[in-house]
């Protein structure tokens, strides 16, 4: 049975030492927090009054809970009063060296039974404990930043942690009110190993120029739900503790895909440190200001939109829901449309569908009557492609099949006006392919709608290599009239969102088959740790584990990048038929659901 521990210790008083020394002492535990320095001891006090305060301004706290929780706390500079401990957290840079120095220290130090835990994201535990007399009481307890808010505490044994020490820290974590997941010792756990992947990835993409920062952060922001881009929260995190992450998980896994990108060392040594220096891949107001403030390379408002073909008749091929959202949104946003399905029967079933969507919003009070009927007014359903030889701007939104699309656009080369723009929302087939078929490749473009296109607020705008400016900028041009946040990105593989997603679900996967964690200590740890909307099994059972091997397929056959490779897992899944929620069964079982 776990022991309820009373008396802890803390040591290192920065943002994150000074919110576990908070944390311990809400849950009611007398904690020792200790600084090297007296000045640095005033930091980390102010650390924990200003949080403490903030949460009585918030109404989260009553004034005498937070004197209580600041009473619990001794601060102090002698190492020596962590001598009553039962457990020590240690908080302190994230450099082997230094750790291990402390560990030694506070392993003449403490009892023979007081477990010490380290707090580190991605150093190796088993070689901390291996500094003591007493690797078997030492563990790691990686909180998240802000600990007093983020939910998730990684657990992290070694192979000679005791099973009773493992339950005392699986304890405590639940007095704290955390989630835990328990994982064994392995660089960057579970979050940081699947985020930093992902992170890289994102700077790699930037670094070659494939897109723009904000354009990459608002792809992921918009496209995934994600709470912040991943080159914001490179700044964020820190350019130099991003490094050491990283470099740390390389030499462990040799996996090119945690190779730093060259870029990250070149930030680090020109003391482009993120917000903290005031400049990273973004330009802030000052040292630790949040607030970004324009630079050179901040683009100018509407400038992707210039030089576009005037617009004013849309067409949509297509029947399926992707069809029928983009007529919607193209219908709301002012323009007339026509669609084309490829018989009279589908075009019925377009209007009932679109009509009955309508009538949702206006029930649900986000559309008037009016606002209703001249969206239906504007739009014209036929099952002749010869319709559309008047439009200006025609969307392919037919099956994700490059023969179909190939001689659909090879018809619309010779249907369309001289002039059109004829666009494609495929979201991961080439679409050059397309331009080629239609024989007027320079008024190619892709236009990827996310799914529900009436809810999703991006669409990527992807040039080929032949695209004439003056065709993105009427892609952006329609995009900003019918209300959606257009990215720029050049056409290959997976584009923008699908790039950075899919490789990381892939390693999600692995994770799994190496039978490191479960799915759902995988899900929560990204969940809970990091703020996805989903976890990444969630997430793959929602999209289909058919649709993201194709996806997953065609990114390694592009990229030849060995990382990229499909999970065996993913193959054997997918065929032994289990595709997820669609067929009641892929890393869940839905059918009772």
């Amino acid at each position: 049975m776990a022991r309820e521990l009373t008396e802890v210790g803390v040591v290192g008083l920065g943002t994150m030492g000074a919110g576990i020394a908070e944390v311990l002492a809400r849950a009611g535990l007398s904690v020792t927090a200790v600084e090297v320095t007296d000045e640095a001891l005033d930091r980390g006090r102010a650390h924990v009054e200003q949080s403490t305060g903030k949460a009585v301004a918030r109404g989260k706290l009553e004034p005498g809970e937070r004197d209580a929780i600041l009473s619990r706390i001794r601060f102090t500079t002698a190492m020596e009063d962590l001598a009553v401990a039962e457990l020590v957290v240690e908080a302190i840079p994230e450099r082997m060296e230094l750790k291990a120095q402390l560990f030694s220290k506070l392993d003449a130090i403490c009892p023979p039974d007081t477990i010490l835990a380290t707090n580190t994201s991605s150093l190796s535990v088993t070689e901390l404990s291996v500094t003591t007399g007493r690797p078997g009481k030492v563990i790691g307890m990686h909180f998240f930043n802000p600990a007093p808010v983020m939910k998730l505490v990684e657990i992290v044994r070694t192979v000679v942690t005791e099973p009773s020490v493992v339950e005392d820290v699986e304890a405590l974590a639940a007095r704290l009110g955390k989630i835990d997941v328990t994982i064994g010792d392995k660089a960057g756990f579970i979050a940081n190993a699947l985020l930093f992947g992902y992170l890289n990835h994102a700077v790699s993409m930037f670094e070659n120029r494939y897109a723009s920062r904000e354009d990459i952060d608002a792809a992921m922001r918009l496209g995934c739900g994600l709470p912040m881009g991943p080159l914001a929260l490179m700044d964020l995190i820190g350019i130099d503790t991003a490094y050491e992450i990283l470099v740390t998980m390389y030499q462990q896994s040799r996996n090119r895909l945690h190779a730093p990108a060259p870029i990250i060392k070149q930030m680090m040594t020109a003391g482009l440190l993120g917000r903290k220096s005031g400049r990273g891949f973004y330009t802030y107001a000052g040292r630790d200001s949040a607030e970004v403030v324009p630079d050179a390379a901040t683009p100018a408002t509407g400038g992707a939109a210039e030089g576009a073909r005037p617009i004013r008749s849309v067409g949509v091929v297509g029947s399926g829901t992707m069809a029928v959202g983009i007529v919607e949104v193209v219908a709301k946003g002012g323009y007339d449309v026509t669609f084309v399905a490829r018989t009279l029967d589908k075009v019925e079933a377009v209007q009932h569908a679109l009509t009955r969507s309508l009538d949702k919003q206006v029930a649900r009070g986000r559309l008037d009557e009016a606002e209703r009927d001249a969206a239906l007014a504007r739009v014209t359903g036929s099952a002749q492609l010869d319709d559309l030889a008047g439009a200006d701007l025609v969307i392919e939104a037919v099956v994700e099949h490059l023969g179909v699309k190939q001689a659909l656009f090879a018809a619309l080369g010779e249907i369309a006006k001289p002039g059109a723009v004829l666009a494609t929302t495929t979201s991961s087939l080439p679409v050059i392919e397309c331009a080629k078929a239609s024989e007027r490749p320079g008024d190619v473009v892709g236009l990827h709608f996310f799914n529900p296109a009436p809810v999703m607020k991006l669409v990527e705008v992807v040039s080929t290599i032949a695209t004439a400016p003056d065709v993105a900028a009427t892609a952006h041009a329609l995009c900003a009239q019918v209300g959606k946040h257009a990215v720029s990105c050049t056409d290959r593989a997976g584009f923008v969102v699908n790039a950075l997603l899919f490789p990381y679900l892939n390693d999600a996967v692995k994770m799994l088959e190496a039978h490191y964690a479960t799915a759902d200590d995988i899900d929560a740890a990204m969940k809970v740790g990091c703020g996805y909307p989903m976890g990444p099994f969630e997430l793959l059972d929602v999209v289909g584990l058919d649709v993201a091997l194709a996806i997953e397929r065609e990114l390694y056959t592009e990229f030849r990048e060995p990382g990229f490779a499909p999970a065996p897992l993913l193959e054997h899944l997918v065929t032994a038929g289990y595709l997820g929620r669609k067929a009641g069964r892929g890393f869940r079982d839905h059918a009772n659901r």
